[in-house]
């Protein structure tokens, strides 16, 4: 999944981002809000975490804006501990969540990890399809049980998959939820680490299906 993070504190911008990719996220950091504005307008994210104390445009304008563009990207709203009445603007102006300063990383992590599943239409941290469960807590993949060796880019693709089972996913779908601005994931890329997915999880009951001209599906067989 791709991460926008909106912090103007950059030691504080620098942490977040190390947490969420140690936890296999592609995360971009933004410190601008007339700079966040104008990435959200033309790329989609999986999550926005959202500072509101920001330079140029704060953050209740920038998530006015991207509700009114119809994203449903998720939003974590960051906040000062005290400042109850820029919550309610936020959770009233469609943020999914907030996370008030100071917090402890592994919060924000288990935050963001809530946030993803309620996306997804669960509330269940392990996703089954076939023999194959994953636990989007621990990030494992298991085939009755028995865990699965499967590299952090095809393991990131699966989670992928798995988040939007029965949906068809694009090549620039899942290039969007795999790179971030420093990454460069081209479409072979992808094609390549789907190839090595199938043969990981061909034993599980699980097919990873190319739907000619439109993308992926990952099904039970």
């Amino acid at each position: 999944m791709r991460v926008l993070v909106v912090e103007d504190h950059a030691a504080l911008a620098d942490g977040i981002a190390r947490s969420l990719q140690q936890a296999g996220y592609a995360v971009d950091v933004i410190s601008d809000g007339e700079e966040a504005d104008e990435i959200l307008r033309t790329q989609e994210y999986g999550l926005v975490v959202l500072d509101l104390n920001l330079p140029r445009m704060d953050g209740i304008e920038i998530l006015r804006r991207l509700r009114h563009r119809g994203s449903e990207s998720a939003v974590l709203i960051l906040t000062a501990r005290n400042d109850i009445e820029d919550r309610v603007r936020g959770l009233d102006l469609g943020a999914d969540d907030y996370l008030a300063k100071p917090f402890e990383l592994v919060e924000l992590e288990a935050r963001v990890r809530a946030l993803m599943r309620r996306h997804a239409g669960t509330h269940n941290t392990r996703i089954t399809c076939g023999r194959l469960t994953y636990d989007t807590v621990a990030r494992r993949a298991t085939i009755d049980g028995d865990d699965i060796e499967i590299p952090r880019r095809e393991l990131n693709i699966l989670e992928i998959l798995l988040l939007r089972l029965g949906h068809v996913l694009s090549k620039e779908q899942i290039t969007d939820q795999l790179a971030g601005f420093e990454d460069d994931i081209s479409a072979n890329a992808v094609e390549l680490y789907i190839s090595r997915l199938r043969k990981r999880v061909e034993t599980a009951d699980v097919k990873i299906q190319t739907v000619r001209g439109l993308g992926y599906l990952l099904k039970k067989t």
